[in-house]
């Protein structure tokens, strides 16, 4: 059972695929979507709202794209995650329960395991999971670049 979001999975994959990727240039949202087989136009959204919440960095320009806004051993996975939420407020879904029992004692516990739920994932940061991506061969060994003239 998966408690996060298609949207914050693909939050915290694109964070951390840009920490991966962003070096020496920055990595464009059409070669990250193809990475994860996705149209382009899913990320947009998400990359926004991270941008606009300090977690990535827009460059534009026909050499731009996205890289980390800090270090990636400053940013978690909870993070992120509350930043993907909060992006999806916006869409409509089905309607909340309105109720003295959802609101006083369901809307309670949901919340406390929310909570928890994000405290775990903020002890996990961008730096933890591409250490683990890199042992686990995730991702494709980036090519040494030569400066030399």
């Amino acid at each position: 059972m998966n408690f996060l979001s298609r949207r914050s999975l693909l939050a915290i994959a694109a964070v951390t695929d840009i920490a991966l990727h962003a070096r020496p240039m920055p990595v464009s949202a059409k070669a990250l979507a193809a990475r994860h087989n996705l149209p382009p136009r899913h990320l947009e959204p998400v990359l926004q709202a991270l941008v606009r919440q300090g977690i990535l960095k827009g460059v534009r320009g026909p050499r731009g794209g996205y890289e980390l806004a800090r270090e990636r051993r400053r940013i978690t996975a909870g993070e992120i995650v509350r930043v993907a939420m909060t992006a999806g407020e916006d869409e409509s879904g089905s309607p909340l329960p309105e109720s003295r029992l959802a609101e006083t004692v369901i809307a309670p516990v949901v919340r406390r395991g929310t909570e928890a739920f994000l405290a775990e994932l903020d002890r996990v940061t961008v730096d933890d999971l591409c250490h683990q991506a890199q042992a686990e061969a995730a991702v494709e060994p980036m090519p040494s670049v030569d400066f030399t003239i």
